[in-house]
C-alpha cells in the first residue's frame, strides 16, 4: 500500500509499503480522509519532536522513517480476534493515543499523560496518510451517521480544543483570549462559543485569517502590529483582563501577551507545541497569582465532541481549504502549508482514493 513516512526534518516521502495485518484486539482501517496537522508541520519543518530516532519508542519500538496521519476517518474492512464493539463496514474515527495502561497516569485514566505517550502517526505504529492502518479497538470511535467522512477528520483537533478549555476550568459567562486562528487556535474559539463564553478576543496578525477568527465566532480579532492586545483586552474587560488565554501559535509574542491579557488569579493554558524555549520572568505570575496550565492532547472527549459537532453547537464549518490526493502531499500539502500562501490554509485533507476527489 502507499503510505507517506517522515524519514528526516524536510524530508517526507510517498512510498509503497506493506499493508498492516490485523491483531487481536485490533480493527483494520481503509483510510477515507486525513488531515495535515499542526505536530506534523513541526515534525517536517524542526521535527524530530514525537518521533523516535535513533532509539525506538518505547511501545512501539519502532524508529524512523515513521508513518504520518492521525486526524483520519475510514471504514472498518477487518476485525481482529477478541473485537466486539465493531463489525466490517462500520464508519469510524480513531483517538490516536498509544500507551501503556500501566504507568501511574494511565492508572488515574490520564492516559494521555502516560509516560511512554506515543501518537498513532508519530511514534511509528502506523497512520492516517496511508491507504491502511490497525489499532485497538479501545481508541476507535463509531462515527454519527449523519456525520460525514470529512467532518469526522476534523474531530481530534476540536477534541484537542475542548480539553485545553476543561484544563482552563473554563465557565459559562468567562472571557477569553486566543493567540493565533490556526487550526487549532479556530478550533478553540467555536469550542469557547460552544462553552458560553461572553467575550472572546483573537490575536491574530493581518491575513485572511482575521476573516476565519470571526466567522469561528470572536467578538473582536487584533492585529498587535496595529495595537497593544492587553491594553485593548483591558479596555474590553472594564480594566480587568480576561479570565483566561489559550496560547495556540508557539511564539513568544502569543506567550507574553497572553500573561499580560489576563485578569488576577486568570489562567492561560499553552496548547502550542514548541521549537524552541523562552526567557519569562515568574514574578508575572508570582504578583497576580496568574496561571500557566501545559495541555496535551485529550482524553475521554472524543464522544462529547463529536455529540457537539453533530448537533450543531460546534460547527466546524469552513476549515477545510484544500483537498489532495495522497501521492501530492508533499508538494500540495507540506509545500502549501509552509509557502508563501500558508496563511489562507486551515485544514488540508489528504486522500488515498482519488475518486473522493
Amino acid at each position: 500500500m502507499k503510505a507517506a513516512l517522515w524519514y528526516a526534518k524536510k524530508d517526507v516521502r510517498v512510498e509503497e509499503i506493506e499493508e498492516p495485518i490485523v491483531t487481536k484486539g485490533s480493527v483494520k482501517i481503509k483510510i477515507k480522509w486525513c488531515g495535515i496537522c499542526g505536530s506534523d508541520l513541526h515534525e517536517y519543518l524542526g521535527g524530530p519532536i514525537f518521533i523516535p530516532v535513533g532509539t525506538p519508542h518505547a511501545l512501539s519500538k519502532a524508529t524512523a522513517p515513521v508513518v504520518l496521519g492521525h486526524e483520519f476517518s475510514g471504514d472498518v474492512v477487518e476485525v481482529g480476534g477478541g473485537v466486539s464493539k465493531f463489525k466490517v463496514g462500520d464508519r469510524v474515527i480513531v483517538e490516536p493515543i498509544v500507551a501503556c495502561g500501566k504507568c501511574p497516569a494511565c492508572l488515574e485514566g490520564k492516559y494521555n499523560l502516560c509516560e511512554h505517550l506515543g501518537f498513532h502517526g508519530l511514534c511509528g505504529t502506523g497512520g492516517g496518510l496511508a491507504e491502511y492502518t490497525v489499532f485497538p479497538q479501545e481508541f476507535v470511535h463509531k462515527i454519527p451517521d449523519s456525520m460525514s467522512y470529512e467532518q469526522a477528520a476534523l474531530v481530534e483537533p476540536m477534541a484537542v480544543a475542548l480539553h485545553s478549555i476543561r484544563m482552563a476550568d473554563f465557565k459559562i459567562g468567562d472571557t477569553a483570549l486566543v493567540l493565533g486562528s490556526g487550526p487549532i487556535g479556530l478550533a478553540t474559539i467555536e469550542c469557547l462559543k460552544a462553552a458560553g463564553a461572553k467575550l472572546v478576543v483573537v490575536l491574530q496578525r493581518k491575513s485572511v485569517r482575521q476573516e476565519y477568527a470571526k466567522r469561528a465566532g470572536a467578538d473582536f480579532v487584533l492585529d498587535p502590529n496595529e495595537v497593544d492586545i492587553a491594553a485593548e483586552v483591558k479596555k474590553l474587560t472594564n480594566g480587568v483582563g480576561v479570565d483566561a488565554a489559550f496560547e495556540t501559535t508557539g511564539a513568544k509574542i502569543g506567550f507574553d501577551t497572553g500573561i499580560d491579557s489576563l485578569k488576577f488569579a486568570g489562567t492561560m493554558v499553552v496548547t502550542s507545541i514548541w521549537e524552541e524555549g523562552l526567557m519569562f520572568n515568574p514574578n508575572a505570575l508570582v504578583f497576580t497569582e496568574k496561571k500557566i496550565v501545559g495541555t496535551l492532547a485529550y482524553r475521554h472527549e472524543f464522544e462529547a465532541t463529536m455529540a457537539q459537532m453533530n448537533d450543531g453547537r460546534i460547527k466546524a464549518e469552513g476549515y477545510v481549504t484544500k483537498r489532495i490526493h495522497l501521492d501530492d502531499i508533499v508538494k500540495e500539502g507540506f509545500g502549501a502549508l509552509t509557502g508563501p500562501e500558508k496563511k489562507k490554509h486551515v485544514k488540508i485533507l489528504v486522500t488515498p482514493d482519488k475518486s473522493l476527489l
